[in-house]
């Protein structure tokens, strides 16, 4: 795990070098299409390498953040147009398959309607959930105006945090996903949780009655 993380290290480290503060909006934009590429050393790093490292004052981590979040809207509106134009109708022909019927895509669109606002917003400062919100908001159709906006204020804290968390620390920000790694896996366990009461929910409903209680409906009649 650590080896992957230092790859992807080196490649920020090359973008930082070769387009510089656009590079913290083109990485966070990657981040946030569902391209695994954590938020938890992009926005650090710039906070080092763009701005104390250059001898740049604190204040800077504010432009960081507003770059990161510009980054994370786009690569999110992104996934949600996936998720709204390719996403929705491969499961309304296709869901049945994968245990996904018409009344849950119905579900889906009523959850995100009543509460996709504060999930959207909520879902920014999480890692793992942030970077895949996008797509379920899309096929759910919530509205792209409120996806957008609700997406750009809750990634902006977030991605300001994290730079001025490496401006602070500077070369040794590496601390900040040592921090902060021990999180993922409980929110990943938390996800497939969910997910197999999901599928159990679901074979549950579609198994036939007990035999016995239809044989004693049978008789009753």
């Amino acid at each position: 795990m650590q080896e992957i993380e230092y790859a992807i290290l080196a490649f920020i480290r090359s973008v930082y070098d070769l387009i510089g503060w656009p590079g913290v909006a083109v990485l966070m934009a990657i981040e946030s299409a569902n391209i695994p590429l954590p938020s938890e050393i992009i926005m650090p790093l710039s906070g080092w390498m763009l701005i104390r490292d250059k001898g740049l004052d604190m204040t800077y981590t504010v432009v960081a953040g507003l770059y990161g979040a510009v980054g994370c809207t786009a690569g999110s509106v992104l996934s949600y147009w996936l998720g709204s134009c390719g996403g929705r109708p491969l499961i309304e022909r296709c869901g049945k398959y994968v245990l996904i019927s018409h009344h849950d895509l119905e579900v889906a669109d009523r959850w995100f309607a009543k509460y996709g606002d504060a999930a959207i917003f909520l879902s920014r400062l999480l890692p793992v959930v942030r970077t895949f919100i996008s797509f379920p908001a899309g096929v759910a159709r919530m509205s792209l105006l409120k996806f957008t906006v609700y997406t750009f204020v809750g990634s902006f804290p977030w991605c300001l945090a994290l730079a001025f968390a490496g401006y602070q620390l500077g070369e040794h920000w590496e601390q900040i996903r040592v921090v902060m790694r021990p999180f993922d896996i409980p929110i990943i366990i938390g996800v497939l949780v969910l997910f197999a009461v999901y599928i159990r929910r679901h074979l549950k409903r579609s198994m036939p009655s007990h035999p016995a209680r239809r044989g004693h409906e049978i008789d009753a009649g």
